[in-house]
């Protein structure tokens, strides 16, 4: 379901809540985060989604949960192809033995 409001970009929260409140240059979060500088610049200005080395990483240095930070990215990328409003041909609807039409079960994965 599409939300009207746009998520926030883990990076720009990792930028606005963390980096600047303690003071952190990108330079000196990259070190510690052991990561380079252009990688985490471009992350901080939302011109890369987050790896799930990434999220591991912050996570450790923020000690907080990898999942959290995954979890935002992952709200931004749905909601993103939400917008875009992809056409899908919905699966056929199977009758059961009496004739009567029943939606196809979930595969199991």
């Amino acid at each position: 379901m599409l939300t009207k409001r746009k998520p926030v970009h883990p990076g720009n929260l990792f930028k606005e809540e963390v980096l600047i409140p303690l003071g952190l240059t990108v330079t000196q979060a990259a070190t510690d985060l052991g990561v380079s500088r252009k990688a985490l610049s471009e992350f901080l200005n939302c011109h890369s989604s987050l790896s799930p080395e990434m999220a591991i990483r912050i996570g450790k240095a923020t000690r907080t949960s990898p999942e959290s930070w995954l979890n935002m990215q992952t709200k931004l990328d749905l909601w993103e192809v939400e917008k875009k409003n992809p056409e899908v041909i919905p699966f056929p609807v199977i009758a059961d033995d009496k004739g009567n039409k029943e939606k196809r079960k979930s595969a199991v994965i």
